[in-house]
């Protein structure tokens, strides 16, 4: 999407009369830049691997949204078991077994639950909209999962003032830069061939760094 609508060129300080292909490549540039499809609202899927003995993980795409009727950011979610170790984890004895994760043990086995899917409740998820970490409910047996995945809503629902002046300014330094190789076929298409880091100077990089997404290795 264009993240300047033609309203609002002046205000950003380029010529009202700037075709909108302008706009649009330095939109796409944005996009390709912070590692994302939009920076509006959009859905996304990962596999994501939990680190043993935690129940968290941290998502990549930020902030986290809710799209109304939802509740939460979460669409879906599925999770595999992990093979719990007998004897590790804690002590608290449940007759007659030695302990409930001995018992975990047992029944992973009996059921076959290793390496197995199984779904889980949206809204029994604890998630962060900023910082993008997921908590997951404890099951009642205590079985670890090493590996979830996730499909969820992700993005800004109102584009902010300083993803439109990163716009603006990649179109100013496109503009004033010699060596880009700009091919127009049309009114309202254009081709950018090739481009220098100076369009995204120290300016623009400051403005989108906080959308830029990152992978988060636990």
């Amino acid at each position: 999407m264009n993240y300047l609508s033609p309203s609002e060129y002046e205000a950003y300080a380029l010529e009202p009369t700037l075709p909108a292909a302008w706009v649009a490549a330095a939109s796409a540039l944005m996009d390709a830049y912070c590692r994302r499809a939009t920076l509006s609202v959009a859905q996304y899927s990962e596999r994501l691997r939990l680190t043993a003995g935690r129940n968290t993980v941290r998502l990549t795409y930020l902030p986290l949204a809710t799209v109304a009727p939802a509740t939460t950011p979460i669409v879906s979610a599925r999770a595999r078991y992990a093979l719990p170790r007998r004897g590790e984890g804690g002590s608290f004895t449940v007759p007659p077994f030695t302990s409930v994760f001995d018992l975990a043990y047992d029944v992973s086995h009996v059921f076959a639950l290793p390496g197995s899917w199984t779904a889980l409740s949206a809204d029994a998820i604890d998630s962060s909209a900023e910082t993008g970490e997921l908590t997951f409910p404890i099951n009642v047996l205590g079985l670890p999962f090493n590996e979830v995945e996730i499909g969820y809503t992700a993005g800004l629902s109102v584009i902010p003032d300083a993803a439109k002046f990163a716009c603006a300014q990649i179109i100013r330094n496109a503009q004033a830069t010699p060596a880009l190789n700009v091919r127009a076929g049309t009114i309202d298409r254009m081709h950018l061939e090739y481009f220098t880091p100076t369009l995204f100077d120290d300016t623009v990089q400051r403005l989108l760094a906080q959308y830029v997404a990152q992978k988060v290795v636990a």
